[in-house]
């Protein structure tokens, strides 16, 4: 008998973080996420996570709500499938674009990664058929789950930022991305590298910086050209989304590889990026780039055009998400950087009795099991979700 969702729930949560975090976009002091909450016809339950960014995709909180009413509800109603394959083609299927804009990415990944989990669960079968479903040479176990996670430093003071990088240097971390984007910039990245001290130009550390779009075309020249003889892996975002003609001029004359984030929503973004060879690399993140199944794609499309990418993350993240990256890192091979599994570290609570984090050295477990392989506590869920859920029978 094929397997129909029944019912979806989901979870507007309000997690304090341990300490504030701010970059040039924003400043955040406790996590927002929405989690998903889909049970099947078995009984079986899955679990997806979001994290609107209206600088990021344009959608907030508010607008992924209202895009699950109107646009998802209706598909989830007609979604069934008796073998694992079924609902992968089913869920592949999720929109990805709406007649207007915004995009529907934050909201679809929600709804994808809790049907992905759910069925997985139902069904017995693992995420690693995924690999074989797509069936693109190379993907699959091992992947890169042999990364190290990044630390990630805020747009702090210079002493603030030192004083982390020299505990994160502690707990074993090699990799590091700093917040850049305001007057602060040259002393923070200085400083920074002093506390790193010969580690990047002998290769055992790396620091990247990321400013979310928050300088011109000239003040990004500038700032590059300033730089040029420090020991920086890559740039993320120097300007807004936008043309990608002027970040194709901004990365001939740059000396660092430019990496696209906020200009790296869609698959059409992609190729805009490809086509007018506008940076070396793609930050793909799963809350932002619609899912699981998007972000691998988007990854497969970067090495066949020979860029780089890493797996980002949404600052709050909760393990259900964390847990959806570490399979992401197990099925594509070559991830440059990753970020995410901070649990615990970041967050004063979580939503699974085991927080997904990585332990010394930035390494985590691979993952295993059926779904994300987390167990999540609805009890926690109801701890931090201020207005309770919205639940919809299917």
């Amino acid at each position: 008998m094929p397997l129909v969702a029944r019912r979806l729930t989901l979870w507007p949560l309000e997690i304090p973080l341990r300490t504030r975090f701010r970059h040039a976009a924003a400043q955040r002091g406790a996590a927002r996420p929405i989690i998903a909450q889909i049970e099947l016809s078995d009984g079986t339950i899955g679990y997806g996570e979001t994290h609107p960014r209206a600088y990021v995709s344009g959608e907030t909180e508010q607008s992924v709500l209202e895009a699950i009413h109107r646009v998802f509800l209706p598909a989830l109603t007609t979604l069934r499938a008796e073998r694992f394959s079924e609902a992968l083609e089913a869920i592949d299927a999720l929109p990805l674009v709406d007649d207007a804009p915004p995009p529907l990415t934050a909201a679809r990944a929600a709804l994808e990664l809790a049907l992905l989990d759910a069925y997985s669960r139902a069904l017995r079968r693992p995420m690693d058929e995924i690999a074989g479903w797509l069936g693109v040479a190379g993907l699959g176990p091992p992947g890169s789950g042999g990364i190290r996670y990044s630390g990630v430093l805020g747009a702090e003071e210079p002493q603030r930022v030192s004083r982390s990088i020299r505990k994160m240097r502690c707990f074993g971390l090699r990799d590091f991305k700093l917040k850049v984007g305001d007057d602060g910039d040259d002393s923070r990245v200085r400083a920074v590298l002093r506390a790193l001290g010969r580690a990047p130009r002998r290769g055992a550390a790396t620091l990247r910086l990321d400013a979310n779009g928050a300088w011109n075309v000239e003040q990004a020249r500038e700032r590059l050209k300033a730089w040029a003889d420090l020991p920086i892996a890559c740039v993320e975002q120097p300007v807004p989304r936008g043309a990608a003609a002027e970040l194709h001029q901004l990365q001939i004359g740059s000396p660092f590889p430019l990496m696209a984030d906020e200009s790296l929503v869609s698959a059409d973004d992609a190729e805009d990026l490809i086509v007018h060879e506008a940076v070396g690399a793609f930050n793909i993140r799963l809350s932002k780039n619609g899912g699981l199944l998007p972000a691998i794609r988007l990854a497969l499309l970067a090495r066949r055009h020979r860029l780089r990418y890493q797996l980002g993350c949404m600052v709050g993240e909760t393990s259900i998400l964390s847990a959806a990256g570490q399979w992401f890192l197990r099925l594509v091979p070559g991830v440059w950087f990753a970020e995410g599994a901070y649990g615990r570290f970041l967050l004063r609570g979580d939503v699974t009795r085991r927080s997904v984090r990585f332990g010394f050295g930035g390494r985590a477990r691979p993952p295993a099991g059926l779904g994300w392989g987390v167990d999540v506590d609805e009890r926690f869920l109801r701890r931090w979700c201020p207005d309770g859920p919205m639940t919809f029978p299917l």
